[in-house]
C-alpha cells in the first residue's frame, strides 16, 4: 500500500505580530519567516512523520519554487509527481499572533494549473488499495476524485478552504471526510456540531467522518458509530497546520491498520505538539515526540 496526496504547495511568508490586523490597521511584525506550506504539503509531511507506507506528493510548484522539492524530500516525502510549471508557486501571508491564533491570505498560483493529462500520468502508478489524500487547494478536484475511485483508491478528503464549489464535488466517492466546524456547517447546513456530524453521516452511509474542534477535540462518525477524542492543555504557540497534520498522522495509522480510535489518539497527540511550535511544516512531530504531552493533563 502506498499514500499519494494530491494537494497544494506553497511558498508560506509569516510574519509574527502582537494581534491580526483590524481593517485600515498598520502594526509591526517582531519577525518574518519564509518557509514552504500548503495543506497539501503540510499533510504529506505529516504522513511522512508518522511513519509506515511510503507517500508521494503530486501537484504542481513554480520556478520560484524548486527548493521546495528538496524541503519535502529531507522530510521523507517523495516528490517524483511535483511539478514544475511556468506560474508561480503559490503563496500564503500569514499573521502569527502572540495568543497562536493565525490568520492566512492565499494565492494559488500553479496549484490551480494542474492538467488531466497530469492527473492520468501520476494515478497510473497507483493501484486499488492505496490511500489518496486530497484538500481544496487546487483545480479539478472532481476528475481526481473520479478517475481515483474507478481505479480502486481509498479517498480522504478536507474540504478547506470551504467553498460553495465543494457542493458540487462528487463526494459519495470519498471514503474519509475530514472537516473542522466551518466545514461540517457548510456542508450539511446545521450550526450545532453534533448534529452536523449526525447529518453528515446519514448523508454518506458507510463513509467515516471526522469533525475537528480545535481545544475540544475530534468526533468520529461511521453510520451509527460515535467515538471521540480530546486533547492535552498545551500553550499554544501557532496553529499553522495542527489541522494538517491530525489529518495525515490519522490516515498514516488507518493505513497502518491502527483502529479509528488509536488512529484519533495518535492523530491528536501529533497535533496538541504542533501548536506547541512555531512554523507549519517544521512544527509536525514524530511518535517518537509524543511524550512530550506526558507533562500536560489530558482533556476529553
Amino acid at each position: 500500500m502506498r499514500i499519494l496526496n494530491f494537494g497544494s504547495t506553497n511558498i508560506d511568508i509569516i510574519f509574527n505580530v502582537n494581534h491580526i490586523v483590524l481593517p485600515g490597521e498598520t502594526i509591526s511584525s517582531s519577525s518574518v519567516v519564509r518557509s514552504t506550506g500548503g495543506k497539501g504539503a503540510n499533510q504529506s509531511v505529516a504522513v511522512a512523520q508518522a511513519g509506515g507506507y511510503p507517500v508521494y506528493h503530486a501537484g504542481k510548484i513554480g520556478p520560484d519554487g524548486l527548493w521546495i522539492k528538496e524541503k519535502l524530500e529531507s522530510k521523507g516525502v517523495n516528490t517524483d509527481y511535483l511539478f514544475v510549471g511556468e506560474t508561480p508557486t503559490g503563496q500564503a501571508l500569514i499573521q502569527v499572533a502572540e495568543d497562536g491564533q493565525n490568520s492566512i491570505v492565499l494565492y494559488a498560483g500553479s496549484n490551480k494549473e494542474i492538467t488531466q493529462e497530469e492527473i492520468n500520468q501520476v494515478l497510473a502508478n497507483f493501484e486499488a488499495g492505496d490511500w489518496l489524500i486530497l484538500q481544496n487547494e487546487i483545480n479539478l478536484i472532481d476528475y481526481i476524485m473520479e478517475r481515483a475511485h474507478a481505479k480502486g483508491l481509498k479517498i480522504c478528503f478536507n474540504p478547506a478552504p470551504f467553498e460553495e464549489s465543494v457542493l458540487s464535488l462528487p463526494l459519495h466517492y470519498v471514503d474519509l471526510l475530514v472537516v473542522n466546524e466551518v466545514e461540517a456547517q457548510g456542508l450539511s447546513g446545521i450550526t450545532e456540531s453534533e448534529a452536523a456530524l449526525d447529518s453528515l453521516t446519514g448523508k454518506y452511509p458507510g463513509k467515516s467522518i471526522i469533525l475537528t474542534l480545535g481545544p475540544l477535540g475530534a468526533r468520529y462518525g461511521k453510520d451509527k458509530e460515535r467515538l471521540s477524542f480530546g486533547t492535552w492543555l498545551v500553550p499554544v504557540v501557532d496553529t499553522t497546520a495542527a489541522g494538517d497534520t491530525f489529518i495525515g498522522c490519522y490516515v498514516a495509522n488507518i493505513a497502518k491498520g491502527e483502529t479509528p480510535q488509536k488512529s484519533l489518539e495518535l492523530a491528536s497527540a501529533a497535533s496538541s505538539i504542533t501548536v506547541m511550535r512555531e512554523g507549519a511544516m517544521d512544527s509536525i512531530p514524530t511518535p517518537e515526540e509524543f511524550d512530550l504531552l506526558k507533562e500536560y493533563k489530558y482533556k476529553s
